[in-house]
């Protein structure tokens, strides 16, 4: 299978969402509507050249129609891409992948969904709303969402307009840190305790949900996942990803195959295979990861956070040993079947085969 591309996309349309995030729509011509077809969850990496540096970020689709791809992009504190995106306007262009990503929901049966997303957490999650709602039409959802002020909410006026249309299906909760509400279960910030506290108080009921979607800050996620687990929630059906746009996870326990000091002094034979085509580089262990080492000689890798999250990198181990420093993206599953990120790997042997294509 070849690995994901680039397409050289048009901006269709740029609306504010709130003073710092905007909803930018890609236009698809028609011989790319069949490429960038996509899973409700799934996301974008964009590429552009800002301030002289190769800069990919990964934004969920949160909207869609046939010739059009919408996602939503909060600008953070000197977030490179972030801050180069407010400045879209129609008719800019830029470089799009195809659609990826493991955060996705099957839509097509009956079910109740429990979806807990902070700040720009919101977008894969509205994508799996909005396709639920239309396709299921049995199916229950709620919604808690945290965010600072209900004017730093993302696509309010969507969810709102979700929740008109679907009064009887679809439940939304506001959880605002910043911004003193009328129900005190309300405020405060969406973690672990309060989580608990909505689930004490009937608002939740995480036992009769076939699903369960966390996406937002790691300290969110890791303390719902241990409620959840506290409340006897089977870890099966919970499914989360970390959301942040700035390149770089907060710090975690690192996932090691095997021990630092028992890695190939002097470096590893590496072959990368890639669209069909094999190349050799040189990765030493002790100072770079296979993405690193890569880059450095020239080679073109799908990659866009390089912080383990994204999974853009994520290829087969063929031959030989390695270990990640961090994962926030894989499957228990994916790493048993050989699965690594190139980002976050380092050779544990004097050869290792990695391929590209075995996705």
């Amino acid at each position: 299978m070849a690995s994901p591309q680039f397409h050289q996309l048009q901006v269709a349309a740029v609306r504010p969402l709130t003073t710092d995030s905007v909803a930018i729509s890609f236009a698809l011509p028609n011989e790319l509507v069949a490429q960038f077809q996509f899973k409700p969850g799934q996301y974008l990496t964009l590429r552009a050249t800002v301030n002289g540096q190769d800069v990919r970020r990964s934004y969920s689709i949160c909207s869609h129609h046939k010739h059009r791809l919408e996602v939503g992009i909060k600008r953070v504190d000197h977030g490179l891409f972030s801050t180069y995106a407010q400045g879209l306007s129609i008719g800019s262009t830029v470089q799009v992948m195809v659609p990826q990503g493991n955060f996705t929901a099957t839509v097509g049966r009956n079910n109740k969904y429990l979806l807990l997303a902070v700040g720009s957490g919101i977008t894969p999650c509205l994508s799996i709303i909005k396709s639920v709602l239309a396709d299921e039409p049995d199916s229950h959802i709620t919604l808690a969402y945290g965010n600072r002020t209900a004017s730093t909410i993302m696509f309010r006026a969507d969810i709102n307009d979700l929740k008109d249309k679907h009064t009887e299906r679809f439940n939304v909760m506001h959880i605002l840190s910043a911004e003193r509400q009328e129900a005190a279960c309300f405020n405060g910030r969406l973690n672990g305790e309060k989580i608990q506290l909505l689930q004490q108080l009937g608002l939740l009921d995480v036992h009769s949900c076939d699903a369960i979607y966390l996406c937002g800050p790691q300290t969110m996620i890791e303390e719902a996942r241990a409620v959840l687990a506290g409340l006897g929630v089977s870890g099966g059906c919970v499914r989360s990803e970390l959301f942040t746009s700035t390149g770089a996870p907060q710090a975690s326990k690192p996932v090691q195959t095997q021990q630092t000091d028992k890695l190939p002094q002097g470096g590893s034979d590496v072959t990368i295979v890639l669209d069909g085509a094999e190349r050799a580089v040189q990765v030493d262990s002790s100072k770079e990861t296979v993405l690193t080492a890569a880059r450095r000689a020239g080679f073109d890798l799908p990659f866009s956070c390089a912080g383990g999250m994204c999974a853009t990198c994520r290829c087969k181990v063929i031959e030989g040993e390695t270990s990640m420093d961090l994962n926030f993206s894989l499957a228990d599953w994916e790493i048993e079947a050989g699965y690594t990120l190139a980002c976050q790997t380092r050779p544990g042997s004097d050869k290792v085969t990695l391929d590209f294509d075995a996705i």
